[in-house]
């Protein structure tokens, strides 16, 4: 009875196997080229290679500690006509790594109460030696400690660099796939809102020459109109996506791009995906969790601390300070440099109690064993994760060929309902209950994809991963 009536099958696309229209390539924006373009253009991809710039600056100033050093000091001071004094002194230091220090000096003094002591040859006094630290400052120093902190920090940046760069990826990952479920959805409603008016169309011919009964054409209505709300809302959902896709389109100059209403996800994106995540890899190779950036950012953190508890306990020692400078007329003359002729020093300095410098040293050493436990949980914790996302996806394996073949189950169904219904052994109830049967199956299809993808990325995130793209 049902010979007008056409009752159109869809098929599944994707990894449950339905099919769509052939789509242009020209407006497909696919998954390696979309990340491409965030980790190049990004600002917060910026942003993070400004952490790097930030280490470079601080390993710079800490290196200013050992540039060599010119200072001059003059004075003089003239009263009612007497010129008390007439003071020079010229100086020129060269730091050097082990608290020793090089220097240079040249002297010219005069006036009429100038202290005895200060008294030079007229043309001046050279002099030049070395002042030694024998004691505090010898094996490690504040400078000393500045530069192998600002070193540490150059790589503990680049560590938490990739780490910034990897949660960006990762978040404009989930938007992309909540773009690629959007836009499923909205085909997959597209297909039905078809098959359900041109059903309605058949039944409506079928009661105009008394075939099908009224109420078949408003039941047929009814699930016309049903598909139309769930098209509408997939077109809702689908917007405010690609509207949350925009935020991580950016070019050069820092100017942002809209996504173009006629540009589409690719909807076979997995092995684009599998490619990008390199997500063979991250699965079948052990990791080694010493390589992660994250542990390694952790790591040179540990080593800044153990240099700064290296500090502290050398504040303990007393400041013992040596000093010898050769003295000479004529310093273009080598031979002048003799032992007989010398200015040399002692300096010794200790607190008594030595409280603060036994304090900043407890302290020290708090920290450092903080960062020991730090370390420790953080590796259990990146272990278990990686094992139980691991094992996630393992799952979502198995509930993808589930899925499958339920969805190829529901479509026999569908199938047979149809078949029964033209041989009038079924009704049109039936039939639209099967097939929404097969929509709820199709849409949970869609979601999985969706949970499977997001926990792919999850993977990528939890490794730390920074892809060439």
């Amino acid at each position: 009875m049902i010979k007008h009536l056409a009752i159109l099958i869809v098929s599944s696309f994707f990894f449950v196997g339905f099919s769509q229209t052939e789509l242009p390539t020209d407006n497909v924006m696919r998954f390696n080229e979309y990340l491409g373009y965030v980790k190049k253009f990004h600002p917060v991809v910026k942003q993070a290679q400004l952490v790097i710039d930030e280490s470079q600056a601080k390993l710079m100033k800490s290196r200013g500690a050992f540039d060599p050093k010119v200072e001059v000091d003059y004075s003089r001071k003239k009263f009612k006509g007497t010129e008390y004094y007439d003071k020079l002194n010229g100086m020129f230091k060269i730091p050097t790594w082990f608290g020793v220090e090089l220097k240079a000096k040249f002297e010219e003094n005069s006036g009429f109460y100038l202290n005895p002591e200060s008294t030079v040859p007229d043309d001046g006094l050279f002099s030049a030696g070395v002042s030694v630290p024998v004691g505090q400052g010898l094996f490690i120093n504040n400078r000393m400690a500045a530069l192998k902190q600002a070193k540490l920090y150059r790589e503990q940046a680049k560590a938490d660099r990739d780490i910034y760069v990897n949660n960006i990826l990762y978040e404009a990952s989930l938007v992309y796939f909540k773009w690629l479920q959007a836009y499923n959805e909205l085909v997959l409603f597209q297909n039905f809102l078809a098959n359900a008016e041109l059903r309605y169309e058949g039944v409506v011919k079928g009661v105009e020459v008394g075939e099908n009964a009224e109420i078949d054409a408003t039941e047929a209505k009814i699930a016309v109109n049903n598909r139309k709300l769930g098209l509408e809302q997939s077109k809702v959902k689908l917007m405010k996506a690609a509207l949350e896709l925009s935020n991580f389109l950016w070019l050069e100059n820092n100017i942002p791009v809209e996504l173009q209403p006629d540009v589409i996800p690719d909807i076979n994106a997995e092995a684009s995906i599998d490619a990008t995540f390199d997500i063979n890899t991250l699965q079948t190779e052990e990791q080694e969790l010493a390589s992660h950036p994250k542990m390694q950012s952790l790591d040179y953190k540990l080593q800044g601390l153990e240099v700064d508890t290296r500090l502290k306990a050398n504040k303990l020692l007393p400041k013992i300070n040596l000093e010898y400078n050769f003295l000479t007329e004529t310093p273009d003359q080598t031979n002048s440099l003799n032992t007989d002729d010398y200015k040399s020093g002692l300096n010794i300095s200790l607190p008594l109690f030595l409280r603060k410098e036994r304090g900043d040293l407890k302290l020290a050493r708090i920290k450092q064993r903080d960062a020991e436990f730090e370390i420790d949980a953080t590796r259990l914790t990146l272990k278990n994760k990686i094992n139980a996302i691991k094992q996630e996806l393992e799952s979502y394996v198995t509930q993808t060929e589930i899925t499958t073949e339920m969805v190829s189950d529901y479509q026999r169904m569908l199938k047979a309902e149809e078949r029964k219904f033209q041989l009038g052994e079924s009704s049109l109830f039936l039939v639209n209950s099967r097939e929404s049967k097969l929509i709820d199956g199709q849409l949970k299809a869609i979601e999985l994809q969706n949970k499977f993808f997001n926990t792919k990325a999850k993977l990528f995130n939890s490794l730390a991963v920074n892809p060439d793209l």
